[in-house]
């Protein structure tokens, strides 16, 4: 699996699931409905592809954002 995402890309995107997965938990923005678990799933998206690097709609759109593909 190639590369397609650069560190600023993933750090972005784990800061964004973090803050996702605190206001789900700690705060009452969601509520306990469908936003509730909208929220868990985006940020469970963000976190994978963050972690391993690829990010398959980039790789559909033809997008990079890391300099070197490995």
């Amino acid at each position: 699996m190639t590369l397609n995402m650069g560190k600023i890309d993933r750090g972005l995107r784990l800061v964004v699931a973090a803050a996702l997965v605190y206001a789900a938990f700690a705060t009452g923005i969601f509520g306990a409905g469908v936003l509730f678990w909208v929220a868990l799933a985006i940020a469970a998206v963000f976190a994978v592809t963050a972690l391993i690097g690829n990010c398959p709609l980039y790789s559909i759109i033809g997008i990079r954002t890391c300099r070197v593909a490995r």
